[in-house]
């Protein structure tokens, strides 16, 4: 079992900044794939990045150029940074990590781009 802890979610401008931190709770670390999805309201979850166990990073159209996914394998973590925010960014973020035939989620944390 793994467990997933987000953080760094909040209300942000659009044009403003935040970086999402997950922090998992496993000796392995390095053998997950980590992801961010996010789910807003009426809508369904949908994949925001993922970063494979070497470190390959995948976005969405919608994201490309404005996020970044990172992992520290010391540290047992994956950020998402998140530039040039927008209302549609609007949502709760999920951190999910994944081993086949295994997979986790976090609890999510929200955020919301507003002026």
């Amino acid at each position: 079992q793994v467990q997933l802890v987000e953080s760094g979610g909040g209300l942000v401008q659009p044009g403003g900044s935040l970086r999402l931190s997950c922090a998992a709770s496993t000796s392995i670390f390095s053998a997950y794939a980590m992801g961010w999805f996010r789910q807003a309201p009426g809508k369904q979850r949908e994949l925001v990045a993922t970063i494979t166990t070497g470190g390959r990073a995948n976005y969405a159209d919608s994201v490309k150029g404005r996020f970044t996914i990172a992992r520290d394998n010391a540290k047992n973590t994956v950020a998402l940074q998140m530039n040039s925010l927008k209302p549609e960014d609007t949502a709760v973020y999920y951190c999910k990590a994944s081993s086949y035939p295994y997979e986790y989620w976090g609890q999510g944390t929200q955020v919301t781009v507003s002026s």
